[in-house]
């Protein structure tokens, strides 16, 4: 057996190994990366879409929806407060203080709301969004904040 044929035959076992390995940690780049993208957002039926409103309507119908931006706010009661949410998913707003009660909307992690009252049980409360919408959530996820 003659050393140039010993050679070849390991410098190709080498030659082999090392075109698996690069394929290897390509491969292995193309996975991570891939795997590393956040999925898209989830879109449900009662979320707010977030592109821009289409071009301003004709001026006839403009003004009620002026009218009604006008509207002033309701009074709040005493002991309301202001608060934001610190469930980290976000709470579903609710028409009644009830499992069972119609889901109205929701609510965005640390957004900021009122709470205007607390249910006789202590295990809801009554909150205001800022465009004066009113609902029911669980009480624990949100926290006063000061002013």
């Amino acid at each position: 057996m003659r050393w140039s044929t010993v050679l070849k035959f390991f410098l190709g076992v080498l030659l082999a190994i090392a075109i698996l390995a690069a394929g290897g940690l390509v491969a292995a780049r193309v996975m991570i990366a891939r795997l590393s993208v956040p999925p898209s957002k989830p879109m449900f039926p009662n979320d707010t879409p977030t592109t821009k409103p289409p071009a301003a309507k004709p001026a006839a119908t403009a003004k009620p929806a002026a009218a009604k931006a006008e509207t002033p706010a309701k009074p709040l009661p005493d002991g309301a407060f202001p608060a934001k949410v610190t469930q980290s998913i976000g709470l579903v707003i609710r028409d009644a203080p009830s499992l069972d009660a119609v889901s109205i909307g929701g609510v965005d992690f640390n957004q900021q709301v009122t709470v205007i009252e607390t249910s006789a049980d202590g295990s809801w409360q009554k909150i205001r969004l800022a465009n004066n919408t009113e609902g029911w959530v669980r009480a624990g996820n949100v926290e006063k904040v000061s002013n």
